[in-house]
């Protein structure tokens, strides 16, 4: 009886403003029969490091990471951060 324990990526997904969202699967085994299955979605922003990463969002992000959609989302999420900050300073 040989229990497993397998994680890879099974899903990538690239959002409109490029953002990357990874979905993870860890399978549990017993002699090559499943015995579970659990998911885990983590989400990285143009731009973002990935070291270490699977092979696959590594080229799915230098694919999609241009220079222009990586300034464009620094860009959204400036405006976005001094929004936040305007209503936090105005009791909103």
């Amino acid at each position: 009886m040989a229990l497993t324990k397998n994680i890879v990526v099974d899903r990538i997904e690239v959002l409109e403003d490029g953002q990357i969202q990874v979905r993870t699967a860890t399978v549990v085994a017993e002699d090559g029969t499943e015995l579970s299955r659990s998911f885990h979605r983590g989400v990285l922003a143009p731009g973002d490091d990935t070291t270490g990463m699977d092979q696959r969002v590594i080229d799915v992000a230098a694919a999609t990471w241009t220079p222009e959609v990586v300034s464009t989302y620094e860009t959204w999420k400036a405006a976005q951060t001094a929004a936040m900050i305007e209503r936090l300073e105005n009791g909103v």
